[in-house]
């Protein structure tokens, strides 16, 4: 730990002088939990240039990742006393990747909110679980595993290539085109008044995606995205 925090302190400095020379927001992120989930996301995060700090109890999990991560400690966060020595109540966005332990997932995200950061995000097991996250206050929760089940079974049972629900009842498809929206301009194939959809990307065999306009003429075989509440282009897309 004290290694840790002498670490910190020298290369916050660092930080400040490299974020004010770029012109760029905080980029600094505390994910606890380095299971495959706080994992997969930490390296993520780490390939679009945050600066992550991976926190977790198991000493052989943050050992294995040490050199991955910008920093990392051993450490139990469920003690609020060890999130304020760690700093974390300086970052602006903290991630509860902890999913096997319910308890400790509540009582982290409930001191992260206690310190007064920003942007909380928790991985919740169960919707029972994300609701008690919601009412403590997490500013969001999410569900991997329920929410690929999801999007898996749109690809599996249904023409879509790719699917994205937001929380709105809000969708994002990718689909080849079905014949009904083909061989016109999309201004005059009714799409978006007859299906309550609107095609916003196009692309053909061997081109890249590019925006759709009302002048587009979709062909067949052609991939377009196409944008709408999740009923509606669930429907639109199971066109032939």
């Amino acid at each position: 730990m004290a290694d840790y925090l002498h670490s910190l302190r020298r290369r916050r400095h660092k930080r400040v002088a490299e974020t004010h020379a770029r012109g760029a927001g905080d980029q600094r992120v505390a994910v606890i939990g380095l299971g495959r989930f706080g994992t997969s996301l930490a390296n993520e995060l780490m390939r679009r240039g945050w600066d992550v700090l991976g926190l977790d109890t198991d000493a052989r999990l943050v050992q294995k990742h040490s050199d991955a991560l910008t920093h990392t400690a051993v450490a139990d966060c469920t003690d609020p006393e060890t999130l304020r020595q760690l700093g974390v109540q300086e970052f602006t966005s903290a991630v509860v990747a902890i999913g096997t332990d319910i308890e400790a997932s509540m009582l982290v995200s409930s001191n992260l909110l206690e310190a007064g950061v920003p942007t909380i995000w928790a991985k919740a097991v169960s919707r029972q679980h994300g609701q008690i996250l919601e009412r403590l206050g997490v500013h969001h929760v999410v569900l991997p595993e329920h929410e690929m089940g999801e999007r898996v079974a749109h690809l599996v049972t249904g023409r879509m290539l790719d699917f994205i629900e937001f929380d709105d009842d809000y969708a994002l498809v990718k689909t080849v085109a079905p014949d009904i929206a083909t061989g016109i301009p999309l201004g005059r194939s009714q799409v978006r008044s007859k299906y309550g959809v609107t095609v916003v990307g196009i692309k053909r065999p061997g081109e890249d995606f590019t925006y759709a306009t009302a002048e587009t003429v979709v062909e067949r075989g052609d991939v377009i995205i196409v944008t709408g509440k999740t009923h509606s282009v669930e429907a639109f897309t199971d066109l032939s």
